[in-house]
């Protein structure tokens, strides 16, 4: 499919949902192997080339969507449905995507002019050391968790930015090619094994200026894009990176209930009980209703942060600083909710949910190994909203 012949029009924020919840059984029957060989199968990765679902936020002039967050929270939730790595995998490679927008248009070119499917992963913290040199930064590091790396040509980097007194007065995100960089499969875990989330190392890389970020500009919304009219790279840069990671953890919950509802209509009783079929039971039911209630608690709330974020780019504002840990406090809910409902639909399953060939395991390992990840902590988004509401000056964060 032409990426660039659907990229016109206001069709992509309705389509490409429907795109990617046309892939859920593809992605379904791909799963154990993809969590087998530690990397999104090929098959999966070639349909969502297909679909365009790569590029939910590269610029249309480099013929890609240019959709809206609200769009890549979606689509990671249907893809979610059907396999939480590789949903993982989708939303971070277009999130990086979505960063690189950010960059003046030298480096977009740089990025998209030899290939306009390129893909790009990212390792945020600031593990790179740099020292200057003529036009550039030489970046020396490791960076782990670099989610999608097997399957990307360039690297969203963070590193400490080294002036010619040694002074860091900046942190930045440098855009190097993947060529430039060494693969450490360092990916041994419980969930989320197929996003091949592998450690990237670099020595003495040499980063032109034009492909280093300033995080510190870009957490107050100032990036270096020349195109101002382009409302997708005016969104607040935390409260996007954060929601891209909330789409598939919602996917994965309401993978699991469409499978326990499944398991259920077939009409297998519980044990040690006169329940010949355990739909009948109202324990069943209640917990059922229970849990679609978590499920809709977390759509309600990634879908009012999304819708957030995106307004407020819309309106050419940088979204405020309450606005921003309600976004955190969004995401912290999502992650809360999908877990307990999950919890509750293995209950309705019981033990047998915990045998290897059933797919209600996986999806609970992924999910309680997605959800853990560090801007999703709900105790932390907890206390940054907290303090936002009664006005406090000193976070416990810089990301917010």
């Amino acid at each position: 499919m032409n990426r660039s012949a659907e990229s016109g029009g206001g069709e992509g924020p309705v389509v490409l949902p429907e795109r990617a919840a046309s892939l859920v059984e593809l992605l379904r029957r791909h799963a154990a192997r993809t969590e087998e060989q530690r990397r999104v199968a090929e098959e999966n990765i070639a349909a969502l080339d297909e679909a365009g679902l790569f590029g939910i936020t590269v610029p249309r002039r480099f013929g890609g969507h240019q959709a809206s967050v609200r769009t890549l929270v979606e689509v990671g939730a249907e893809l979610g449905r059907g396999c939480g790595s590789t949903a993982w995998t989708t939303s971070l490679i277009n999130v990086s995507g979505w960063v690189i927008g950010l960059f003046p248009e030298r480096a977009q070119r740089e990025v998209y002019e030899a290939n306009l499917r390129a893909r790009a992963c990212a390792a945020l913290p600031p593990h790179g050391t740099s020292t200057p040199a003529d036009g550039g930064q030489v970046i020396t590091g490791r960076w782990g968790f670099a989610s999608g790396c097997l399957h990307a040509e360039w690297a969203l980097l963070g590193v400490s930015i080294t002036d010619a007194g040694g002074e860091r007065p900046d942190q930045g995100l440098a855009l190097v090619p993947m060529n430039q960089l060494k693969i450490e499969e360092t990916w041994h875990v419980a969930g989320m094994c197929g996003t091949g989330s592998n450690t990237l190392i670099a020595h003495d890389v040499f980063v032109p200026a034009h492909r280093i970020l300033s995080v510190t500009g870009a957490k107050q919304g100032r990036y270096p894009t020349e195109f101002r009219d382009e409302v997708l790279y005016r969104a607040a840069f935390v409260p996007t990176l954060a929601l891209s990671l909330a789409g598939p953890l919602l996917g994965l919950a309401r993978g699991g209930m469409e499978l326990v509802r499944a398991s259920l209509a077939r009409g297998r009783g519980i044990s040690h009980t006169f329940y010949e079929q355990a739909r009948q039971a109202p324990s069943t039911q209640m917990q059922c209703a229970e849990a679609a209630q978590l499920i809709d608690t977390a759509t309600l709330h990634l879908m009012r942060a999304a819708d957030d974020v995106d307004n407020c780019a819309a309106r050419g504002q940088c979204m405020p600083l309450l606005d921003r840990a309600r976004v955190r406090m969004d995401i912290a809910t999502v992650a809360r909710s999908s877990r307990e409902a999950l919890d509750i639909l293995l209950t309705v399953h019981g033990a047998k949910s915990f045998a290897d060939g059933n797919p209600l395991q996986r999806i609970w390992r992924d999910q309680e190994t997605g959800s853990r990840h560090a801007l999703i902590n709900p105790a932390i988004a907890t206390e940054i909203y907290g303090r936002a509401l009664l006005g406090i000056g000193d976070q416990v964060s810089p990301l917010i």
